[in-house]
C-alpha cells in the first residue's frame, strides 16, 4: 500500500476510534412482568392515577418520575448496589425522583403468580450487555414497613440471566419462584456489563392466586404494564433528550435520570440526552477521559499523516 494511503486509513481509523468513544449510548428499561411500581403508575396516568397507592406515590414525588419510568438509575454502580443504596429506598435507587415508589404500604397493584418456573419480561428501551437479576422476599416479608436489603432472599436469586435477546421491546428469560404465600415483592437488578450503570425495579407480587394485601386491608387491583400507545403518549413529558443519556451526575448515588430517547415505531423509547456521556455509567471524569484520549489518537493519526506526506514529498523532490 502507497505511503499516502497508508497515513489515510490510519488517519481514519483515529477518527472512527473518537466518533466511538463520543457516541453516548442508551439502555433503560423496568420489569413489565410481573409489572413493576413505576410502570403499573405510569399506566394509571402520572396526572390522575386510579390506585391509592400511585396517587401517594405522585403525592410524595411528583409525576415527573412516572413520565421517566424506565430511568430508576444508578450511573457508577459497578455491582455495589448495597452499599449506594441505603434501606427503606431500594425501589427509587435512592433517588428523589422516585421516592414515591418507597411507600410502604399493603395496597400496591399487584401481579398474581404461582410457585414454579416464571417467565420475566424486561421491557428494555435499548438494549445492552449485562445480567439480569431478580429477588424476591423472604417468608415473614411486611409490605408495611420500609423495604431493606435484609428482606431479600439475596442468596437464591429467582431468576439470573446474562444478555438476553431483546424482541419486540422486551429482554424475555426464565426463573423459578419458590414457596410462598400472600403478598411479596419481587426486586429486580439490571447490571450492565459494558458499563458501571444499573438499573432497579420492584414488582408486587401476590402468590396463591388471590390478591392477600398481607395485612388484613382491601385487596389490591391488579397491576397492568403501559402499553406502547401509553409510552409514546407520554414521551414529549420526559425530561430526557433523545439519542442518548441526560444528566452530567452520573458519579452520584441518587441521580435525577429522565426517560425516552427515538426508537422504532411502535417501540418505547429509551432514556438519554445527547448532551454528555455521563450516563453510560462511567464517571464524568471518565467520560472525558475516554473522548480526551481518543481525539489525541486522531490528532496522532493526523500528525503521522502529515509526516508521511512531508516524507513522500520529500523522497520525490530527491529523484
Amino acid at each position: 500500500m502507497p505511503a499516502r494511503r497508508k497515513a489515510a486509513v490510519v488517519a481514519a481509523l483515529g477518527i472512527t476510534a473518537l466518533a466511538l468513544c463520543a457516541a453516548p449510548a442508551s439502555a433503560h428499561g423496568s420489569m413489565a412482568g410481573p409489572v413493576s411500581r413505576v410502570s403499573q403508575c405510569y399506566a394509571e396516568g402520572p396526572e390522575s392515577p386510579r390506585s391509592a397507592a400511585c396517587k401517594a406515590a405522585v403525592a410524595a414525588g411528583g409525576t415527573q418520575g412516572l413520565y421517566d419510568w424506565n430511568g430508576i438509575r444508578i450511573g457508577d454502580a459497578a455491582g455495589q448496589h448495597r452499599r449506594l443504596i441505603p434501606d427503606g429506598r431500594l425501589c427509587s435507587a435512592d433517588n428523589e425522583e422516585f421516592k414515591g415508589l418507597d411507600l410502604a404500604r399493603a395496597d400496591w397493584p399487584a401481579t398474581s403468580v404461582r410457585s414454579g418456573s416464571y417467565t420475566f419480561r424486561y421491557r428494555v428501551t435499548a438494549p445492552h450487555k449485562g445480567t439480569f437479576k431478580v429477588y424476591v422476599t423472604k417468608p415473614g416479608y411486611a409490605p408495611t414497613k420500609p423495604l431493606a436489603w435484609k428482606d431479600l432472599d439475596l442468596g437464591h436469586p429467582v431468576a439470573t440471566a446474562t444478555d438476553p435477546v431483546a424482541s419486540g421491546g422486551f429482554s424475555t428469560f426464565s426463573g423459578r419462584l419458590p414457596q410462598r404465600t400472600g403478598r411479596q415483592l419481587l426486586y429486580a437488578i439490571w447490571q450492565r456489563s459494558d458499563s458501571p450503570e444499573a438499573f432497579y425495579s420492584c414488582s408486587d407480587v401476590t402468590f396463591g392466586g388471590g390478591h392477600d394485601t398481607g395485612g388484613g386491608a382491601t385487596a389490591a387491583p391488579t397491576a397492568s404494564a403501559p402499553s406502547d400507545d401509553q409510552i409514546e403518549a407520554g414521551a414529549d413529558k420526559s425530561t430526557i433528550e433523545h439519542h442518548g443519556h441526560g444528566g452530567d451526575d452520573a458519579s452520584t448515588s441518587a441521580k435525577p435520570t429522565t426517560a425516552v430517547p427515538a426508537a422504532p415505531a411502535g417501540e418505547p423509547k429509551a432514556a438519554g440526552s445527547s448532551e454528555n456521556l455521563a450516563e453510560t455509567g462511567a464517571s464524568t471524569g471518565t467520560s472525558y477521559l475516554a473522548v480526551g484520549g481518543a481525539a489525541a489518537l486522531a490528532l496522532g493519526s493526523a500528525a503521522l499523516f502529515l509526516s508521511v506526506r512531508r516524507r513522500a514529498a520529500g523522497g520525490r523532490h530527491g529523484r
